[in-house]
């Protein structure tokens, strides 16, 4: 069913006031969850907010936590989010970043003791929104076996490279995995097969069964051993730069909180001649050929602004089960 973009963020608003969220945070968190099922990130909007609501009544997710200053040297910062909630603190350090990349050209803060972002790319579209580039990353429970392993040691680590332009924000917003642990929950929910295999079933199997990846916890690294190495690195650098919580300590505690995130805006020069740059390579890489009659190509982003328009004009969709459950919150 679709359901109207701001009926979905009244009710997360009321659920988080009732929660004693204020109403500026209840409005910025509502906001967010019901953007990122706008936009088409339904395991991040509507399908992740029972979870999150979980989080705050376990007290994991601190909602009257502000984040603080913990050192920096110039245009690198380091903030403790205490671990208050992942979407405030991420828009906050992402709006730091800005600020230094405004003073210095370019702007890093790392993020330590946090919780979920939710949508990276969210934090993507806030810089490119501002007019500036961005690059940011976080760590999370281990759920990708690195390769050549059997067991779940590396965080699916999502990284979010954005470039603002005119005539519509190029925003990449990836998993390390062939397919994010979201997304195969919701082929498994509905029962259908992966288009592309995603990971191995119980015997080793490359298999489209989400069921069969879920259970078998081994998820396929994008670019296999490539996928595998990056997954690493960006744990290596989230930990070492913030000075919080590696993959290895989140996942001992069972629960993702207290993660790692990096955020780096870069300003960019803004003239007639980037313009013409950007330009020239997207509509270089539309000239492709498209594999089949009826298909285009797209940059990372264009889809995510289709969906975003089609949302408005007819409502957001909801999977009716998830939306009776968060309505009866």
């Amino acid at each position: 069913m679709r359901v109207p973009f701001e009926t979905l963020k009244a009710e997360f608003k009321r659920i988080l006031t009732d929660l004693n969220f204020t109403e500026a945070k209840a409005e910025l968190c509502a906001k967010t969850f019901a953007e990122n099922s706008r936009d088409g990130v339904y395991t991040h909007g509507l399908n992740r907010f029972p979870s999150f609501v979980e989080y705050i009544k376990e007290g994991l997710v601190k909602r009257d936590a502000e984040p603080t200053k913990t050192g920096g040297l110039g245009a690198i910062e380091q903030w403790d989010g205490n671990l208050g909630p992942g979407i405030l603190n991420a828009r906050f350090c992402t709006d730091r970043a800005i600020t230094l990349a405004n003073e210095n050209g370019i702007g890093c803060v790392a993020l330590k003791n946090t919780n979920h972002w939710m949508r990276g790319g969210t934090y993507g579209w806030q810089a490119a929104e501002a007019g500036y580039i961005s690059i940011c990353f976080t760590n999370t429970i281990a759920n990708l076996p690195p390769w050549g392993g059997l067991d779940p040691r590396l965080g699916n680590n999502p990284l979010v490279i954005a470039v603002p332009r005119k005539n519509g924000h190029v925003v990449l917003d990836m998993a390390i995995s062939q397919y994010a642990f979201g997304k195969l929950q919701q082929y498994k929910a509905q029962n259908e097969a992966l288009p592309l295999p995603g990971g191995y079933d119980a015997q080793g199997n490359l298999s489209t069964d989400a069921a069969a990846i879920i259970e078998s916890k081994r998820t396929l690294p994008v670019g296999f051993w490539k996928g595998s190495g990056l997954a690493l690195v960006l744990d290596l650098m989230a930990t070492v730069l913030s000075g919080g919580n590696s993959t290895a300590k989140i996942t001992a505690s069972e629960k993702e909180s207290g993660s790692s995130q990096v955020f780096i805006c870069i300003k960019p020069d803004g003239d007639a001649q980037t313009d013409y740059l950007i330009e020239e390579i997207i509509s270089y890489s539309k000239t492709s050929t498209p594999e089949s009659e009826g298909k285009s190509i797209a940059y990372p982003g264009e889809n995510t602004l289709k969906t975003r328009e089609k949302s408005l004009k007819e409502g957001v969709w909801v999977d009716e089960r998830i939306w009776a459950q968060v309505k009866a919150l």
